[in-house]
Formats: structure tokens, sequence, C-alpha cells
């Protein structure tokens, strides 16, 4: 008898998450070492935020909340999701979560039997997968095309949909890609929604405020509320307001739904920190313009990357509309030879000679489910982002 369980062969550990450490080690030891591997805004928490959770420690307010997040924070996430992006949930509908990969997996593990399928567009975040596999579902991956921007297209989730389809992923903007689905992007994939009232959405808005060059991020439910019923909204702190660390997600489902994910989460974690929690609730009542400067920071940091990886021999960019990501293809050099002579076969292999020769950390595209490109994380500082693309650069006139 095995001691560690089948289902944990179903998965591999997170790559973002090992190639993170991996640098961290290699600096460690003394390397000069430029990651741009993490998904880890660079800005500090805002200090009202801060503030708010050393106020909610004085008040004593250390014990045990409500499994589902304290009812101040419940209701006000729900205010803060119909004033910024015009959903009208109640607060009952509404679970605070560690984290809102903790929504994604409850999500899963609450509503998947054996063989049922999740349709998830590639480039994809790392653990859609796994979770999915966790859960006994089965992932349906569907290569999205760069001509397309990277964004699912009407035709390819239908041609993907079968009578085991339960549910489907939808990452706007996404995590690699930066793509952001517009009003009419949106429209197009729910009128075949709306064909197959069987199937439900899961709508990962996590980078919902982190949008450029004016346009402004749509989730699904806003475009068609017939589909409310049927879509869970997963948001949260991290990323909009520098929270990684603090670990609050929310998502926003109907009340059965909700329902199941309390009792799951009742069995599992219980309540988020009742300091991180209150927190929050500052995050989201709180001033808003520190987001502003940051999306004005990050866009600028976009367009130096942009026209650094331009001028790098061999890759091609698109232009990520959102996020913190470029996702780059190295088409242009692959079968090329290091000055090693290590021969660039993949696009692991090529995050690994650019670690390795440069100190310049990124995430091969294969752990997104798209070979033949790589992920850098632009929320590092300007001067270390501008170091780590000259690096780049040298690293790809080098090959031969």
């Amino acid at each position: 008898m095995s001691l560690i369980a089948a289902r944990l062969n179903r998965i591999s550990p997170s790559q973002t998450i090992a190639i993170s450490q991996k640098a961290r080690a290699l600096k460690e030891a003394g390397r000069d070492i430029i990651s741009l591997s993490a998904g880890e805004p660079d800005f500090e928490t805002p200090e009202n935020v801060k503030q708010a959770a050393c106020a909610a420690i004085a008040r004593g307010e250390t014990r045990y909340t409500d499994v589902a997040g304290t009812a101040a924070l419940r209701k006000a996430v729900a205010a803060w999701l119909n004033r910024d992006f015009g959903l009208d949930y109640k607060a009952e509908e509404i679970v605070v979560s560690t984290g809102g990969k903790q929504v994604i997996y409850d999500v899963f593990t609450a509503t998947l039997d054996a063989g049922d399928e999740v349709i998830i567009p590639a480039p994809a975040w790392v653990s859609y997968p796994d979770i999915v596999a966790l859960a006994d579902g089965t992932p349906v991956v569907v290569q999205t095309k760069p001509e397309n921007g990277f964004r699912l297209d009407a035709e390819a989730l239908r041609g993907a949909i079968t009578p085991r389809t339960k549910w489907l992923v939808l990452n706007s903007p996404c995590n690699p890609t930066g793509a952001v689905y517009s009003e009419a992007d949106l429209r197009a994939l729910c009128d075949v929604l709306l064909d197959h009232p069987r199937i439900w959405v899961l709508t990962d808005d996590i980078y919902a405020k982190l949008v450029y060059d004016g346009l402004v991020s749509k989730t699904l439910v806003q475009v068609e509320p017939r589909l409310r019923e049927r879509v869970v909204t997963m948001n949260g702190v991290s990323k909009a307001y520098a929270m990684t660390g603090w670990r609050i997600g929310f998502s926003a489902a109907p009340a059965e739904l909700t329902k199941a994910l309390i009792k799951l989460q009742g069995q599992s974690t219980s309540n988020p920190c009742s300091i991180a929690q209150a927190a929050a609730l500052e995050a989201v009542t709180g001033p808003q313009d520190f987001i502003g400067g940051m999306v004005s920071v990050y866009q600028e940091r976009r367009d130096l990357v942009l026209s650094m990886l331009a001028q790098a021999p061999g890759l091609t960019c698109i232009r990520p509309e959102g996020a913190f990501y470029v996702f780059p293809s190295i088409a242009g050099v692959i079968g090329k030879k290091t000055s090693t002579g290590k021969v660039i076969e993949n696009d692991e292999i090529f995050v690994t000679e650019l670690l390795e020769e440069t100190g310049v950390a990124a995430v091969h595209g294969s752990a997104f489910l798209t070979p033949g490109y790589f992920r850098i994380s632009y929320a590092t500082d300007t001067e270390s982002l501008r170091e780590a693309c000259t690096r780049i650069q040298r690293f790809c006139a080098s090959l031969s």
C-alpha cells in the first residue's frame, strides 16, 4: 500500500513557483540574478490598508470569523463588484477565501465528478489543469491563436464542447499573455454558451483592474446577465492592491453553489485570516487612486519591455493589453546554439540557458500549455527590467 494518494500523481508542482525558488537559491549563492518569473506586484501594500490591519489587531479582532468571511467584508465585496464592474450580487452570494487559488480549487472540488470536462483556453495559468485533475475532472485544453490575440473565439469554443463539458474557464486579462477580451469577444462566447445551458463558467478576473491604453476590462455577466445563474466570478485583492501575501480572494456565485462552497471551506481551511480580512475591507472601501498610479507605471514598463524585446534577434511578441506579463515567441531561435554549444531545442532549454548564462529568470511557455514561448513579468523595478532585457538581447544575439 502506497503512502501517497494516487490522485497526487495526476498533478505536478507549480512550475512558476519552482523557477522562482531556483532563482532565489542562485541569488543566495551569490549569483547576479534578475527574476522575472513571479506573478507578484513589486509595489507595497497601500499604507491605509496596512493601518487597517494594525487597527484590527489593536481592537482584538484576532478570533475566528464566519467561515465565508466577515459580514462586513462580504457586504463590501458585493458593493465593490457592483461599483466597479456593474455586477449585482448580494452579500450572501459572496465567499471570502484564502486567496483566489482556493476559490478555483473549491469550485472544482465541489462540482466535478469523474469524467466531467473543463474547457481551458491556452495559453493558461499553470494551475488550472492540475486543480481540475485533482478534482477528478478532465482538462480540455483549447489552443488559441496568436493572430487572434490569444483569445478564445466562438468557433473554437463550440468545437470543444462535448456531452461531458461542465465548465469553461475564462481569464481576462490573461496570465500569461495579457490578452483582454472585448465586449464583442465576450458577446460571441455568450451566444455559444446560451445554446448550451448545462455549461458553467468560471471567470478569473484577478487582473481586471490592470488594463492599459484606456481599455476597460469587461466580465461575462456584465455582457450577458442571462448567464448569471451559471457563472462564478473570482476576484481578489492580491494584484490590484499589491496584497499577494495577505491571501484574500473571493467568489460571487448563485446561492446554491455558494452554500456548497461554504460547506467545503468549513471542512478544509474554515475562515480566512481575520486580520487580512480587515485589510481587504479597507482595500475595497478605501481610496482607489493607488491603482491608477500603479497601472500607469506598469504601462510604461510594458512599453519599455516590448521595445527592447523587439531588438532581441529571433523574438517576437504580441502587445499585451492587461495584467503584467509579456509572452514572446522564440520561434526565431529554435535550433540555434549557445556559446557553450547547447542547442535551443525548445522553450524549456531556452529559459534554462538564459538563466544559467545571463542570470535572468523567466518561465517557459510549456508551463502555460503553449510550447515555443516564454513569459516574463514586468512587475519589477524599471532599472532591473532594462538590465534584464539588455541581457536577453545579448543572449539572443550570441546564438548561432
